[in-house]
């Protein structure tokens, strides 16, 4: 197979599972049923036929709303398809077979969370354990080796923890949410620890950046003001990731 072919392939899946991944983020937080039941509209409860679920092709065709009732699709369905085709087929470019395919899943998975994060400040455990358990399996089939995917695994749970702790016991207050370590960990599980300070310095920028933008928009960011560092963790964990597999010897 092409590499162009394999590109292809891989964004044609990214869409797929995008498809999927976009509806645990808009159900999840809402409690409903992420695999029960068939897929309906959020405005009139029509029940969507297979037409309607095209990844990309659907949204597109109906310019964003229900055939039926007009209502507004959440954007973020069509958003989440469209990264995670882009992710597969970036992944699929930068390496080819097995490697790729794991870079894809953990580019979708990191996306899902970032997602979630962004909007509920919130990292669901059963995700984040799939990320890790990926990340050491995936030592199969590309690098780093399985021991510096487990020092960065307990090594990035462990500096954000040590952090977050000491953060509460100066300030009185929490500094990081729960989810954060865990995440880090299992962003460590995949990159190992050698990448782990790049991850934490573009995470680190990014937060500094969205800061920045809203103090030029007349909304200066108060002390005790909630930024979902979760999402900045996972956006700067897959460049890392696309780095060390280009770099790798």
């Amino acid at each position: 197979m092409t590499v162009a072919s394999w590109v292809v392939l891989l964004a044609i899946a990214g869409a797929i599972a995008g498809s999927f991944l976009s509806t645990i983020v808009v159900r999840w937080p809402e409690g409903r049923s992420v695999l029960r039941g068939r897929s309906a509209c959020d405005g009139c409860g029509r029940a969507l036929a297979a037409w309607d679920l095209v990844p990309i092709v659907s949204a597109v065709a109906a310019r964003g709303c229900c055939r039926t009732c007009h209502a507004q699709i959440d954007p973020r369905h069509l958003g989440i398809e469209l990264g995670c085709a882009a992710i597969g087929g970036i992944s699929a470019f930068a390496a080819p077979g097995l490697a790729g395919v794991a870079g894809a899943f953990l580019g979708w998975l990191l996306l899902t969370l970032a997602a979630l994060d962004a909007a509920e400040l919130w990292l669901p455990d059963p995700l984040v354990v799939v990320l890790a358990l990926a990340g050491v399996l995936s030592a199969v089939w590309c690098a780093p080796p399985l021991g510096d995917r487990l020092i960065g695994g307990v090594g990035g749970f462990a500096v954000l923890w040590l952090i977050a702790a000491a953060y509460r016991r100066l300030r009185g207050r929490e500094g990081l949410g729960g989810g954060d370590p865990k995440l880090f960990g299992a962003i460590g599980l995949w990159l190992g620890w050698r990448m782990l300070p790049a991850v934490l310095l573009f995470a680190g920028l990014i937060g500094l950046g969205l800061v920045l933008v809203q103090a030029m928009r007349g909304r200066a960011v108060a002390a005790d003001d909630v930024l979902p560092f979760g999402t900045f963790l996972a956006v700067a964990a897959y460049p890392a990731w696309l780095v060390m597999i280009i770099l790798a010897p």
